[in-house]
């Protein structure tokens, strides 16, 4: 069959109806998921852009492929899926943001239409600087870019949106079956929507005093580096919250535009349509912006796949992962010995209820790695947080306690042991946050040492034209 992956950027469960059901204005996107499997809880491999793209590519998680951080961008070293499908002779195409090291690395992709890649094939190098941590100056212009209007961003969704309705357009691609990866910004900051869908939800509704930071030192860490929230009142929380859900149905509105051309196209009934974002966004909770932690606002993702074989209307409950994509392209395609070179698993598969996911963060304003453990049984569904080098573990129920404020680390050690035995089967988050550190420190010194990165340009995203 035809394989369709369209990706959102920083867009959280609750930034959609089909998952929250209360507020966002998503028919398009709804619609999908009434029409295929919804995934209730799918994970990022990691709460950052860069590093997550890479393991989306690869298939697999961070500490197995050493693309840590934001300044660490998928090079083609090791092959991705897209490669896969290139060597049985499938076109496959990116229509949009990448975010990979640069355009003319082969990452697996015939043809790239409106790539973003990194700057400068380097990206944010401040995030390297872990040991000893840097400061961030550029955190006020988050709270400063908000509410109704235009920006470069939204016009870089709207020409993705016009080259994907093009590209399917296009009789070639009814010759043989093929591979469209169309990523979007929306609805990642800068905080700014078209009036007319900022205008459909109330700043007012969503005023609020700010929300004290998590009391743990790795968090209070991550808090006081991207200090976002310290710039914002309770009436410009309101305005860019409402701009965020105002970018969220922006975003609806073009996977609608992308649909309704593959629908047109008359391919609509054999092409498998998968429909994810790389990260979350944590909009004020808890005190933070952004995503850089494990919370579920920030490392849980919506994740809709629909099409021949799919089923209608279905919900998963079981832990997945956004590294499980690279399998299931490779089943779609009808490659199923690629597999083995993946470590997620098809998401075409049955179900595997006692299935273990993880989240990894190796990236700025924290000097430690983070893991993230999440799996279920019959008490409920568990997260596990290890921070290295010592620092306290959380331990949270989400099943009792889906806002993650009562952490059960100090009082469950028997959850506590199956967690730690469940993460050891994965991964040694000690030895992956030596090597994150090691790998990083010798980039420092191949880009001219500390100082020199301390007086490289500051910003919160990466330009519309970075190529």
């Amino acid at each position: 069959m035809n394989i369709l992956l369209i990706m959102a950027d920083e867009l959280s469960t609750w930034g959609l109806g089909c998952y929250d059901g209360t507020l966002p204005h998503t028919p398009h996107l709804d619609a999908l998921a009434k029409r295929g499997t919804r995934f209730t809880a799918a994970y990022t491999p990691s709460p950052m852009c860069v590093p997550t793209r890479a393991a989306i590519a690869c298939g697999r998680s961070l500490h197995e492929i050493g693309y840590w951080s934001s300044a660490e961008a998928y090079d083609g070293r090791i092959p991705s899926w897209g490669h896969r499908l290139q060597q049985a002779n499938i076109p496959v195409v990116s229509i949009g943001k990448l975010h990979y090291r640069n355009q003319t690395d082969s990452t697996g992709f015939d043809r790239q239409i409106e790539p973003i890649h990194i700057p400068e094939g380097i990206g944010w190098v401040r995030d390297l600087l872990r040991k000893p941590l840097c400061g961030y100056a550029a955190t006020a212009e988050l709270a400063q870019m908000i509410g109704p209007g235009d920006s470069d961003y939204i016009q870089f969704d709207r020409r993705v949106t016009v080259e994907a309705e093009r590209w399917l357009a296009d009789p070639a691609r009814q010759a043989r079956p093929w591979c469209a990866f169309v990523s979007f910004l929306s609805p990642h900051y800068p905080l700014v929507a078209p009036p007319e869908l900022f205008g459909l939800y109330d700043p007012h509704q969503f005023e609020a005093p700010p929300e004290p930071l998590p009391d743990h030192p790795i968090l209070s860490e991550i808090g006081a580096f991207f200090s976002h929230d310290a710039h914002f009142t309770p009436e410009t929380r309101g305005i860019a919250s409402a701009a965020y859900f105002g970018l969220c149905s922006f975003l609806d509105a073009q996977v609608g535009r992308v649909l309704a051309a593959l629908e047109a196209s008359g391919q609509a009934d054999e092409t498998l349509i998968l429909f994810t974002s790389d990260h979350g966004e944590m909009l004020g909770r808890k005190g933070l912006w952004g995503k850089y932690n494990m919370y579920d606002d920030a490392a849980r993702v919506p994740l809709i796949i629909s099409g021949p074989g799919v089923g209608t209307a279905k919900v998963h409950d079981d832990p997945v992962s956004l590294i499980d994509l690279a399998p299931t392209i490779s089943a779609a395609a009808g490659l199923p010995n690629f597999d083995q070179s993946f470590s997620g698993r098809s998401l075409l598969a049955p179900p595997q209820p006692d299935r273990t996911v993880i989240s990894e963060y190796h990236d700025g304003g924290c000097s430690v790695g983070i893991t993230m453990v999440r799996w279920n049984d019959s008490a409920g569904a568990w997260k596990y947080v290890h921070y290295s080098e010592g620092h306290p573990p959380q331990l949270f129920n989400l099943s009792q306690d889906p806002n993650e404020t009562n952490d059960l680390a100090a009082h469950n050690p028997v959850i506590l042991s199956e967690a730690r035995r469940r993460m050891a089967q994965i991964l040694d988050p000690e030895d992956a946050n030596s090597r994150a550190h090691a790998d990083q420190a010798r980039m420092v010194e191949k880009l001219g040492g500390r100082e020199k990165l301390l007086a490289a340009p500051q910003w919160n995203f990466t330009p519309a034209d970075s190529r």
